[in-house]
């Protein structure tokens, strides 16, 4: 390589002058090489999960983030996946199926790459289905890539309905239930070295709090049932999360 370069630069004692040259140019390879590394990541945008039990309005609200509009939605049995831009970042919004069969394994294909959690509860059903939705919660929260300091946003919905519950009940409720399962997960794990999901989530010796957790948790309000897509949907908590989300990236 060192005579390849005195090739290049010749004998002729303009080397003190080539030298400087061609260390600019290789400089200028490097920045250029970083730059299109960085506008490819930037295109693929950044991974934000938007997940929960069936029926808690998960589809409904992804099309209105991207779509701004309502649309007929269905059980779904695949991931939904489409960007929207915040603040000058492209965000990838992946719907993930709520049905339990199905949960884990698209949770699993994204998870690697997840930059926020949206957690969405049915507030109606909250009470009926309060097992079902702390413990998906719970392993979610448990999962080694949530757990480095991935944002996390419980959308509590349909609060356009009467028997909603408001998000600081939804707060109180949910840690009162992953209380009681973290004491069954925990003594499951002494007692038969269970999965890895099985973990101690919050401190020891302290009721469960989603403030002991090292992923900042928020809780937000949200409707977006109603036909149009004037003031009837609310949606606002949400996007002030999504903004405060795109500004740390």
């Amino acid at each position: 390589m060192e005579q390849y370069i005195k090739l290049l630069l010749g004998d002729d004692g303009n080397s003190q002058l080539l030298y400087p040259v061609l260390l600019i140019v290789v400089f200028a390879v490097i920045v250029l090489v970083l730059f299109a590394l960085w506008r490819r990541r930037k295109s693929t945008g950044y991974i934000i999960l938007l997940t929960g039990l069936s029926d808690s309005g998960k589809t409904l609200i992804y099309a209105r983030l991207l779509y701004s509009k309502y649309v007929q939605t269905y059980t779904s049995i695949k991931e939904n996946v489409g960007k929207i831009t915040v603040n000058n970042s492209s965000l990838r919004i992946v719907d993930i199926p709520g049905d339990e069969r199905l949960r884990y394994k698209y949770f699993d294909k994204y998870k690697s790459s997840v930059r926020g959690l949206i957690y969405v509860i049915d507030t109606v059903t909250i009470q009926k289905e309060l097992r079902d939705v702390a413990e998906y919660l719970y392993n979610l929260l448990s999962d080694p890539n949530i757990q480095k300091n991935v944002p996390v946003l419980i959308l509590c919905n349909k609060q356009d309905q009467i028997l909603a519950k408001g998000s600081t009940v939804i707060k109180m409720l949910l840690e009162n239930e992953m209380n009681v399962l973290r004491m069954t997960k925990t003594s499951q794990l002494e007692a038969t070295d269970a999965s890895s999901t099985n973990v101690f989530l919050g401190k020891q010796g302290k009721h469960f709090d989603f403030s002991h957790l090292d992923s900042p948790v928020h809780f937000a309000e949200s409707y977006a049932f109603t036909k149009g897509s004037g003031p009837s949907v609310d949606l606002e908590q949400l996007n002030e999360w999504l903004n405060k989300v795109a500004n740390l990236m």
